[in-house]
């Protein structure tokens, strides 16, 4: 088996890639990372500045994130697709929120659309979860009814494990039930519960990190995907602790 390429998600760094990216990519780079995650560009000179940068750095840019509501429109998930194929990317990483199921079902027929427009552009389209998809509504789990509403050939998911562990399901059944639909997927780690908002690098929270990637390595995913929304430490040492973490355990 084939173990996966790691990446890091750069809302670690803040504000500071729109500055500095070079600068950022450099120590990306020097903590062992094969690629980042980052935005889409929103210009042609923003998409010239991350391909230098990508060059310059030797690291792959895998994919950008966005939010539901800015897939609606079919021209923009053109242009969004078209931005991170030219870079080398695979993934548009999208995320949401609704409060009730019929927000849920629009949603998913968003997801399939955007999902189609991306495919036709060689990119996959992958669902990223939060805690909230696990609240029940009118005895419906949203997360679940997404996944069933949605093509598993075409709609694919980014799983956060410590999401996936606050909103009360053990990560490692969450990616066994949806094994087929994880190219790529989230590894964060927090305290959880009321301090659910106070992250941690790898291994330094509650979710069981070694559950977790025996778990993903069965999906079979092409990228893992370090994610630590923010960090008491500088952001270059919490990268290099959260890589060494999942060195530790063999990736």
């Amino acid at each position: 088996m084939s173990l996966p390429r790691v990446g890091v998600q750069l809302i670690i760094f803040g504000e500071r890639p729109g500055a500095d990216l070079r600068g950022v990519l450099a120590g990306v780079k020097e903590a062992g990372y094969d690629g980042f995650e980052g935005g889409v560009a929103e210009s042609s000179e923003e998409q010239q500045r991350l391909g230098s940068a990508c060059e310059e750095s030797g690291l792959h840019y895998l994919g950008g994130h966005t939010e539901i509501h800015q897939i609606g429109d079919a021209e923009t998930v053109g242009a969004f697709a078209k931005r991170i194929g030219e870079l080398g990317g695979r993934f548009l990483m999208v995320s949401g929120r609704y409060d009730s199921i019929e927000g849920y079902r629009d949603g998913a027929g968003i997801l399939t659309k955007a999902a189609e427009r991306c495919a036709a552009a060689g990119v996959t389209l992958c669902y990223h979860n939060h805690f909230w998809e696990f609240e029940p509504i009118d005895g419906r789990v949203p997360i679940h009814l997404l996944m069933e509403m949605t093509d598993p050939g075409l709609v694919k998911l980014c799983p956060d494990i410590y999401w996936v562990h606050v909103g009360g399901e053990a990560p490692a059944d969450f990616l066994a039930r949806y094994r087929d639909r994880c190219p790529c997927l989230h590894f964060k780690d927090g305290l959880a519960g009321e301090q659910m908002q106070e992250f941690r690098e790898l291994g330094g929270g509650v979710v069981d990190m070694k559950a977790a990637l025996d778990a993903a390595l069965a999906c079979s995913p092409e990228w893992i995907i370090v994610e630590q929304d923010s960090t008491k430490r500088e952001p270059a040492e919490s990268i290099r602790m959260s890589r060494d973490c999942l060195r530790d355990l063999g990736i």
